[in-house]
């Protein structure tokens, strides 16, 4: 089967289990078909969308960081994370929002194959370092997705009507928690990427390192997220500062990698 015909089954998978979810979602069972054989039945599109990116990512010695491979790579790691917690979270409603965009990412690299090939070095350290960046980002898009989540739940409480999707939604202080925990393992992992580009830069990258608009926008993302980190922790910080924090924390990580690559590929052609 080619990758084109693949990337099309990976869609209509995502598709069908996306409509699945939302139906049960309206029925107010979603939680407990997660939990049973529709949940399980997400590790298909999730295998094969793994496949696909694999089979692109990696070619003849290169890695393909082009914008749509990577935003795709990106997603399939934000509902495998959201797949694997759902044994251990109420957030069924979490994943019934992300299938949808996961099957537009899915068939992205098919529709716009820009490519973005940089040659690896003989060691595995560069593969290390950016699956590791790559990894940091959907964590930090999780925490993003819930942010937004916790301002529009919070903005919608006084009305008299929520939307379904809002009233399924986990409780605000379950919200909370999930936040935190996530953007604490994304900082972790932003924090040995940072620092081992910076401190290996040359069996990394083959080069010195250098101080460049990336490396600008990752230190400030960075650092949004270790100060909201240090003030929840001694004051509490939540809420609407928790929001603000994430969103512009994750703003900053966009603009590291994805801003850069939509400019090259998409406003410059290169």
């Amino acid at each position: 089967m080619s990758n084109q015909a693949l990337s099309l089954l990976t869609f209509a998978l995502y598709a069908v289990l996306a409509f699945s979810f939302w139906r049960a979602q309206s029925a107010g069972s979603a939680e407990r078909h997660n939990r049973g054989a529709l949940g399980f039945a997400v590790a298909v599109p999730l295998l094969l969308h793994g496949w696909l990116l694999y089979d692109t990512l990696f070619v003849w010695g290169t890695l393909n960081l082009g914008l749509t491979y990577a935003i795709s790579l990106i997603l399939w790691l934000t509902v495998l994370i959201y797949w694997l917690a759902r044994r251990f979270y109420p957030i069924a409603s979490l994943l019934t929002l992300m299938l949808p965009l996961a099957a537009i990412a899915s068939v992205l690299p098919a529709i716009f194959p820009g490519t973005h090939m940089v040659k690896q070095p003989p060691s595995g350290m560069f593969d290390t370092h950016v699956l590791m960046a790559l990894l940091a980002y959907s964590l930090f898009t999780i925490a993003a997705l819930h942010a937004g989540l916790i301002a529009l739940v919070e903005k919608r409480l006084h009305h008299a009507r929520m939307p379904e999707v809002l009233k399924s939604l986990p409780p605000l202080m379950t919200m909370e928690t999930l936040l935190f925990r996530v953007i604490g393992a994304g900082f972790v992992i932003l924090t040995v990427t940072v620092a081992s580009g910076f401190l290996f830069s040359e069996q990394i990258f083959g080069h010195p390192w250098q101080f460049t608009h990336k490396v600008l926008f990752g230190v400030l993302s960075w650092g949004v997220f270790g100060v909201l980190l240090l003030g929840h922790y001694f004051y509490g910080w939540r809420g609407h500062t928790a929001v603000r924090l994430t969103l512009s924390g994750f703003a900053f990580l966009v603009l590291a990698y994805l801003g850069s690559q939509f400019v090259l590929e998409v406003i410059l052609h290169r």
